[in-house]
């Protein structure tokens, strides 16, 4: 499987493809057209996500008040409950992301 063929252009919703999962960890290739959380919607993971663009651009927003705009290439660890959402994607062309997500270490506070 190619995570960059069969794009699909135009979705209703961003499209998650659950590529391997275990009781540990999970791999999710997402793909967004223009996409971009609702305005009062916040991420609150209770895993780490470790994401990779492979395509498009992305910027994310964080609590905290910073930003991060990622670009093809660029990846980012998103520690466990660290609020964040997606800002923006780009609408000319399909956003693709790689999505690591997985558990803290048990012996870590939260």
């Amino acid at each position: 499987m190619n995570l960059l063929t069969d794009l699909p252009r135009n979705l209703p919703a961003e499209l998650v493809s659950i590529l391997a999962e275990n009781q540990h960890v999970r791999i999710e290739r997402i793909v967004s057209t223009g996409h971009c959380s609702a305005p009062d919607f916040w991420y609150d993971q209770s895993e780490h996500e470790w994401v990779l663009l492979l395509q498009g651009q992305a910027e994310l927003q964080f609590a905290d008040g910073s930003s991060s705009r990622l670009q093809c290439g660029d990846q980012l660890l998103i520690p466990a409950h660290q609020r964040h959402r997606v800002l923006w994607t780009t609408p000319d062309q399909p956003t693709v992301w790689l999505a690591v997500f997985f558990a803290p270490d048990s012996d870590s506070a939260e």
